[in-house]
């Protein structure tokens, strides 16, 4: 439906609509987008880096990085690594120049199933972070939402108030091990859930309310909401604004720029589909979940089991191309 200039000038944009039910975060790691769209809190993780490292705009962070990775010294490989970890602290501390609120900042995916190493480098980023004079307030730690990764979650936040925003998540399982390890936020994926279920089903399109992204993070919000959890839940990857749209009231929703500037153009009245109103009269069981019934749950979710895996492998690959990108500089 297509809106007059008269009234369009009167209303607000599906975007402007959106944050005043949804925390609207930016999912990238170009700045300039993050000061076009004002989002409130922003996310990184290894190939929205990747893609960034490689613009001409951002040489000089890769510079620094690699300098920073030289002075520790060590041998090749651990000046690859800090240079990697100064790198993703770099982003962070100028994109929270330009933002009112958090920064998710990413541990490497090859630690996905080593509890006590995803500890170890989250500690690492939030010490860099010091360094650069940014507290641990400001930045959330992405962790994946293995078994280990939730853990990991659980003792970062009870044992060294370090917030995390726990990543590809895929499953109910996961969400609900989430919410009993106390972690600050979690990320559901929209997107990649659609991918699965068109690519491995009959049903190649789906209305918003059926799309089966949406209505994971639906029964997510409800089951957090109806049983008091505080964690966040922040819906993430999105394919199209139809999803965004559907989910309108959920706590944080991290979007990324093609479709904040699509939504940014829209101009329809917006109605909030979530609220906790409505999750708490829904009938939903309360649940517990031990490692081992965890690991049967999640397994029991085929979507959920491939997703996880191809996952940490896909951004496990970037970082990997950035190590890659990066020792270049560091042996020249």
């Amino acid at each position: 439906m297509s809106v007059s200039p008269v009234k369009r000038q009167k209303m607000e944009s599906v975007l402007d609509q959106l944050k005043h039910h949804t925390t609207v975060v930016a999912d990238t790691g170009d700045f300039n987008a993050i000061e076009e769209y004002k989002p409130l809190d922003a996310t990184t993780n290894p190939s929205l880096i990747l893609a960034a490292a490689q613009m001409p705009a951002y040489q000089e962070l890769v510079d620094d990085a690699v300098a920073y990775g030289k002075k520790l010294g060590g041998s090749e490989e651990e000046q690859i690594k800090n240079a990697c970890d100064k790198l993703f602290v770099l982003f962070g501390a100028e994109i929270l120049k330009r933002i009112p609120g958090r920064v998710s900042t990413e541990v490497d995916a090859r630690l996905s199933f080593d509890k006590e190493g995803m500890i170890q480098r989250a500690r690492r980023l939030i010490d860099l972070y010091k360094e650069a004079g940014i507290g641990k307030d400001r930045i959330l730690i992405k962790l994946s939402s293995t078994w280990e990764g939730i853990q990991a979650g659980k003792v970062l936040e009870a044992e060294y108030g370090i917030h995390c925003n726990m990543t590809l998540l895929f499953s109910f399982a996961q969400a609900v091990a989430c919410a009993e390890a106390g972690v600050t936020l979690i990320s559901p994926f929209v997107g990649r859930i659609l991918d699965w279920y068109v690519a491995n089903g009959d049903k190649k399109t789906y209305e918003p309310s059926e799309d089966p992204g949406v209505k994971s993070v639906t029964k997510i919000y409800n089951y957090y909401k109806k049983f008091g959890y505080k964690t966040i839940v922040m819906g993430a990857s999105f394919r199209n604004t139809g999803e965004i749209k559907a989910l309108t009231g959920c706590d944080y929703l991290t979007i990324s720029p093609k479709l904040l500037a699509e939504l940014s153009k829209e101009y329809v009245k917006l109605t909030p589909t979530l609220s906790v109103k409505e999750a708490q009269a829904c009938e939903l069981e309360k649940i517990h979940l031990d490692e081992k019934a965890f690991r049967w749950h999640h397994n029991e979710d085929q979507m959920a089991v491939e997703k996880l895996s191809d996952g940490i492998r896909k951004f496990a690959a970037d970082a990997i191309k950035l190590e890659r990108m990066l020792k270049v500089d560091v042996i020249s």
